[in-house]
Parts: structure tokens; sequence; C-alpha cells
């Protein structure tokens, strides 16, 4: 009897690596033998899945943002706030991979695509939560977008060492401090 194969299983082993190439090297480092180097399979087996590299880092970015999703389930405004950061090692990870990314989307449609669904898909929860936990918050929408960008600016900076994660934890706090007046 022929072995079965699942192939979706064997699409996330190659985006897994993808990912992981990618917070170690950006995307200049992807390449098919990189990939299959990585995932521990063949090159013909990489491009039997993703006929081009553009296929590949895709397929990889719809990957990335299930597993922030994840990581990310809201239970209140500030625990989602706080998974956004690179606190740890995956999280870091995540945010490296996702910098490397947003320079690609830029000139990849698709990839856009993608960030701005997932932008969206946050700013609704972010919204939610607020509008829940902040009910004289006069425009949570706005104030969503707002600590969007603070999330980002603070991830941004842990990445590069202006913040050590405690200091962005403080921050985040901070500006939560603010918005219970």
């Amino acid at each position: 009897m022929p072995k079965r194969v699942d192939h979706e299983e064997r699409r996330r082993l190659i985006s897994a690596a993808v990912r992981r190439i990618a917070a170690d090297r950006g995307l200049e480092g992807v390449s098919l033998g990189e990939v299959a180097a990585e995932a521990g399979i063949s090159k013909g087996l990489v491009q039997h899945y993703f006929p081009t590299k553009d296929a590949m880092l895709r397929h990889a970015t719809a990957t990335l943002r299930d597993q922030v999703r994840d990581r990310a389930a809201p239970t209140d405004l500030r625990s989602l706030l706080v998974s956004l950061l690179p606190l740890d090692a995956t999280a870091r990870s995540d945010a490296l991979v996702a910098t490397a990314f947003l320079v690609r989307a830029l000139k990849d449609e698709e990839i856009a695509q993608r960030f701005r669904a997932g932008y969206a898909e946050l700013r609704s929860v972010l919204t939610a939560l607020l509008a829940a936990e902040h009910p004289g918050c006069p425009d949570p929408g706005a104030e969503a977008d707002l600590l969007l960008a603070v999330v980002t600016g603070l991830s941004d900076a842990v990445l590069l060492g202006h913040h050590s994660p405690a200091g962005a934890l403080a921050l985040v706090d901070r500006h939560l401090a603010r918005l219970s007046g």
C-alpha cells in the first residue's frame, strides 16, 4: 500500500524552514537549497510544493499570521498587547520574520494584502477589547490604531536594543494607565 503523504504538513514544514531562515538571515538568506537543507528534504520536494520563491514566501506569510494569531489569543487588552512584543525567543523570531516580510510587502501586493488583513483583524479585536474594558473611551477604533502604533514601535525598539523588554512593558502599562484615567 502506498505511503500516505500529508501535503499540508509538508507545506507547513517548508514554511517553518523559511521563517527560521528569515529570522536568522533575513529573506536574502532564503533560497531553494537553504530551505531544503533547513527542512531536511530535497530541493525537488520543495519545488514540488512551491514552484517559485515567491510562492514559497507568500505561503510562509500566511503561516506566520496563523502562528501569531495562536500566540495572541485575546484574553484582555494588556495580555494581547504584551503578546505582540518580542519578549521571548518565539516572539522575537516572529517579529524578525514579520519585519523581513514587511519590506517584501512593499513590492508584493499579495503579501501586502496579508499584512493589511492581519492589521484589520488585530484592530478589530483591540477595538472590541477597548470598548469592553474602557467604556468611557470616546473613540476605541482610533485608540486601537494608537495602541498598534505604540506596540509596533516598541517592538522595533526592543529588537534594536533601544528598550529592554521590561522597559517596553512599563511603557505599555503607562499608556494603559492613561486610558483608565
